[in-house]
């Protein structure tokens, strides 16, 4: 296993095809999606030839927080669909390679074992599910655990149109009705380990994060609907700082004028997203939004991206173009589908030698010291 385009070809192999396609595909007709990994191809290195260094340094920090490379695993819903070590194993290969983990508020262990499976920096993914008093009690919850800042995604007022989970009956595959099931029976008995492992965490997990009064976590079907009922507005921000103590991080920037605003609303960061073309198709690619973010803010905050990163080169790229770092979703998602933790280990050790070749081919000796003069555009924008 040596990209991560191997572990997509594995993991596409081992999930039953809704599942690989709920984590593999985008809304519409997935436009943003191709886009996001074609726009890398737009740029090309320019290297500084004939130079070596005693040693290279990958090291960043994001938020105070050193990172051993600029690679965060960013939030992933529904990941114990994928592996029933889900989250919890995903946090522990984060650890295992310095880095930070974001969990997702839509997902299937407890916050705070996934706080427990790595002691290096965790962040803590909001959404505004069920209302704010429940988003009160997972944040009190957050803060308990020692996450050490809350991401606020700002680009999901309803789910995108993801039309792979349509056809393959994701909605079906959720619900709690066995004859719903029925037509979809023969894709899962084609996958018997995955089909193994599912039954034997116990199907659908609940919502282990959102909790309902009375009633407990949510079932994972009722998301879609709670996520239109409680949009998440700028006007909410005020509100949220004042139950979170620490650093915020506003998720959905495309615009110089909305990452002006988050800075405004006290956000420490911002991250570059299209949520990985899953929400509005036909948006920019994050990395041709990435430079009007970065001269918007101007140094004011900490400015991250994601979307369509595969490869360290398109790391290096995204940090020449101002990115303090990426966040990486499918990429470590598709090692975890394939082989748990030791697949999201593996995945970020790939990230990792590729992020080290590109730099030592590059001449430059540190990841803080690339910027636009490394990259060359082809088409001379």
């Amino acid at each position: 296993m040596i990209t991560v385009e191997d572990f997509r070809r594995i993991a596409n192999r081992r999930l039953p095809q809704v599942v690989f396609d709920y984590l593999d595909g985008g809304a519409d007709g997935e436009i943003t999606l191709r886009e996001n990994c074609r726009e890398f191809e737009r740029f090309t290195f320019r290297p500084r030839q004939a130079v070596t260094f005693p040693e290279y340094d990958l090291s960043t920090t994001a938020l105070g927080a050193r990172l051993s490379f600029p690679a965060i695993l960013a939030p992933v819903g529904y990941s114990r669909l994928m592996h029933p070590g889900g989250e919890v194993a995903a946090a522990t290969a984060a650890n295992a390679a310095g880095t930070a983990y974001t969990l997702s508020t839509i997902s299937g262990h407890k916050l705070e074992n996934v706080r427990d499976a790595t002691k290096g920096p965790a962040w803590y993914q909001l959404y505004l599910v069920g209302g704010r008093s429940i988003a009160e009690s997972a944040i009190e919850r957050a803060q308990a655990a020692g996450y050490d800042a809350l991401v606020v995604t700002i680009d999901t007022p309803v789910a995108g149109m993801r039309e792979r989970d349509w056809r393959n009956g994701m909605k079906e595959l959720l619900s709690s009705s066995i004859v719903a099931k029925l037509t979809y029976i023969p894709g899962f008995l084609s996958h018997p380990d995955w089909l193994l492992s599912f039954l034997l965490d116990g199907g659908v997990p609940p919502l282990e994060n959102i909790v309902i009064p009375e009633k407990g976590p949510m079932e994972l079907v009722d998301v879609g609907s709670a996520l239109a009922g409680t949009v998440m507005t700028w006007e909410d921000m005020q509100w949220i700082r004042e139950q979170w103590k620490g650093p915020i991080v506003v998720k959905g920037v495309l615009s110089g004028e909305d990452a002006q605003r988050a800075i405004d609303e006290g956000a420490a960061a911002v991250v570059v997203s299209n949520h990985g073309g899953r929400q509005l198709d036909c948006v920019a690619p994050s990395l041709r939004a990435l430079p009007e973010v970065v001269a918007a803010v101007n140094g004011q905050v900490e400015i991250y991206m994601d979307g369509g990163v595969r490869r360290g080169g398109d790391i290096v790229k995204a940090l020449c173009l101002g990115a303090r770092a990426v966040l990486i979703g499918r990429a470590y998602a598709y090692g975890l589908a394939a082989a748990g933790s030791a697949g999201v280990s593996r995945v970020l050790e790939i990230l990792r030698a590729d992020v080290d070749r590109t730099m030592r081919l590059l001449g430059c000796s540190s990841v803080r010291l690339l910027d636009k003069t490394y990259l060359d555009v082809i088409d001379g924008d």
